[in-house]
């Protein structure tokens, strides 16, 4: 059963068996909930949090990109296309591929951004939202970005998430490893020396049916399929 923020919050005071009106809890959740949030978008590639967004613009003789946000903040970055011919979009234009390469290489073949100009066909990271092009644009192209955001964090006001409702049992497994901590339940001079323990090693075996389950949404499990892994299988699928 996917999990809102209201059911959440009450399963989350039960397994911890103190109340949700409680002033301490109140100012627990939080942090538990991006604890349990960030660990998870981290240790797995959800394809919920891909996003493509296509309201990226190129500078003339400009040489660096920055990402656009419409979309939400980019973490990891798939792909930068461009669109060509100037002023065609994601709906008309025919999409370029950019191609990563180190920013070394784009300084030796381009060392000007004034006079190497042309239709982009290199990038390379230069910083956690900028790229650098090779050749730099002659013109206003329209880009799309293809990548992974994080989505809007679980509150009284974004009831729901990707994890409440895809993930609802992980999820609960991580804040409880979380909670553990806020309960003092870490050390062996605890009430309950067990409990973190048992909590991590629930939520470690919840992700890899996750993490398997993500692998065959992608067509990334064994053989390249979106079959379950199957370790009896011979010879294994190609």
């Amino acid at each position: 059963m996917s999990l809102t923020y209201t059911t959440y919050v009450s399963q989350l005071s039960n397994l911890m068996v103190v109340s949700s009106t409680n002033a301490e809890f109140q100012i627990f959740l939080p942090g538990c909930i991006d604890y349990a949030e960030q660990r998870m978008y981290r240790e797995t590639d959800l394809l919920a949090t891909r996003v493509t967004d296509v309201s990226g613009l190129l500078t003339p003789n400009v040489r660096t990109f920055s990402f656009p946000t419409a979309q939400g903040t980019f973490l990891v970055i798939e792909e930068i296309n461009v669109f060509t011919p100037v002023g065609a979009g994601n709906s008309s234009g025919t999409r370029n591929p950019l191609v990563m390469v180190a920013k070394e290489f784009i300084d030796t073949i381009y060392p000007s951004a004034q006079s190497n100009t042309g239709l982009p066909q290199f990038m390379a990271i230069l910083a956690n939202t900028t790229v650098i092009l090779g050749p730099s644009p002659d013109s206003s192209y329209s880009v799309a970005v293809v990548g992974t955001v994080r989505p809007t964090p679980l509150s009284s006001t974004t009831t729901s998430t990707i994890l409440t409702t895809m993930l609802p049992d992980a999820f609960m497994a991580a804040s409880m490893v979380f909670a553990s901590g806020y309960q003092r339940d870490f050390g062996g001079q605890s009430d309950n020396p067990a409990q973190s323990a048992s909590w991590e090693s629930e939520y470690s075996k919840l992700m890899q049916s996750v993490n398997s389950e993500e692998m065959r949404k992608k067509h990334q499990s064994q053989g390249w399929t979106s079959q379950q892994p199957n370790p009896i299988a011979t010879p294994p699928r190609v």
